[in-house]
């Protein structure tokens, strides 16, 4: 069987034409051949054993005029060996499959894994370019507003007024000012007064220490002693409704008008942005009209109606404000103002009972003597 197998391979030729070139086979016969070229697993290992080594292509040709009966394909030689090893021609398709499977799901998995870094990159980027654009639009305000704050102090540029919100706002500043001046004189009086009340309880305890230690004076030390406990504690009672009056102004100084000042300082502000873009679109309006200049000139409409509207909504704002304030600037002084005329005029009559229902009508609460000293226990 080894022998007919042998003799067959050695009658397989390359056909030669006239001119020396060789006729190659198509690739359909050699498949077909490599499909008909049927042998049994005796003669394959004889084959083996006895034939010519299969990792390479060996060609033996014949004389001129032979019958050529065909060349043995690389495949059929791959498939002799699938077949000594017992792989099925199936089967290793199946394998090259599943090769340039894995060889083609790779770069998909390694993608798959650099997605999340990727990801993070391109949010990192999205940041980066969201802040350059805000420090882009911050610069070019600025630069504006610059410009139209040189160009209004210096006389050649023009801005907007309000007169009657000028004159409101000029108001408040001016009484914000004069009310702090009465809230530091308020303050002083209450420091300086809370030392007089402590100088007269202290004289009131040392005035009751001699009564009892000089008999031949009891009674003058007993009454001044008695004299100076009753101005004490008037005095605690005058300085309840003093610093009620301080705190009251405190905060409609420092809380609600600062509050309007800063609305107002907004409004301030939202006016020279407007006055700036508004200068912007004045001078794109008498440039020449080419198509950059157009677009530009779209840009600086859509601004400056923006910042118009901001203008207007703050404008609105500060009316408003203006006017609660002025409502509770008369509500609240007039309350306040009446308490510190009614117990410092008591007070200084000596009318003890005029001064606690001054205190009880306003609703001041006084503090029980001490409560602003540390227990024992704390000072330990």
């Amino acid at each position: 069987m080894a022998d007919s197998i042998m003799s067959k391979a050695a009658t397989m030729e390359i056909p030669i034409s006239s001119n020396g070139d060789s006729r190659t086979l198509g690739e359909d016969d050699g498949l077909e051949q490599a499909t008909h070229w049927n042998l049994d697993e005796k003669d394959l290992q004889q084959v083996m054993v006895s034939g010519p080594n299969l990792n390479e292509t060996s060609i033996v040709s014949g004389g001129y005029g032979g019958a050529a009966e065909g060349i043995i394909p690389t495949s059929s030689i791959k498939d002799l060996r699938n077949k000594s090893r017992g792989i099925t021609p199936s089967q290793s398709a199946a394998s090259r499959i599943a090769n340039q499977v894995q060889e083609y799901q790779a770069p998909n998995m390694h993608h798959s894994n650099s997605n999340p870094s990727m990801m993070a990159e391109e949010a990192t980027r999205g940041v980066a370019v969201e802040k350059f654009d805000t420090v882009k639009k911050w610069s070019i305000n600025t630069y504006k507003c610059t410009k139209q704050m040189f160009s209004e102090r210096f006389g050649k540029g023009s801005r907007t007024v309000d007169l009657e919100l000028e004159v409101q706002i000029d108001l408040l500043r001016d009484t914000k000012s004069k009310y702090e001046s009465v809230l530091r004189l308020a303050s002083a009086l209450t420091a300086h007064f809370y030392s007089m009340v402590q100088t007269q309880q202290a004289l009131g305890d040392i005035f009751a220490d001699l009564s009892q230690k000089s008999p031949e004076l009891q009674d003058e030390f007993g009454y001044n002693a008695e004299t100076q406990k009753l101005l004490c504690k008037n005095g605690e009672t005058l300085l309840g409704a003093i610093n009620f009056f301080v705190s009251s102004i405190n905060t409609l100084v420092n809380k609600t008008m600062e509050d309007t000042l800063m609305t107002i300082k907004g409004y301030e502000n939202a006016r020279l942005e407007f006055d700036a873009y508004r200068a912007d679109l004045e001078e794109l309006s008498t440039g020449p009209r080419d198509a950059g200049t157009l677009m530009r000139l779209e840009i600086a409409q859509q601004q400056y109606g923006i910042h118009r509207d901001k203008y207007e909504r703050l404008r609105s704002d500060v009316s408003i404000k203006l006017k609660f304030l002025e409502e509770n600037k008369v509500k609240v002084m007039h309350k306040q103002l009446l308490l510190f005329h009614n117990a410092i005029s008591a007070y200084f009559a000596g009318n003890q009972q005029q001064l606690e229902q001054t205190l009880r009508q306003f609703n001041v609460k006084l503090k029980p003597p001490g409560s602003d000293k540390p227990s024992w226990l704390e000072e330990q």
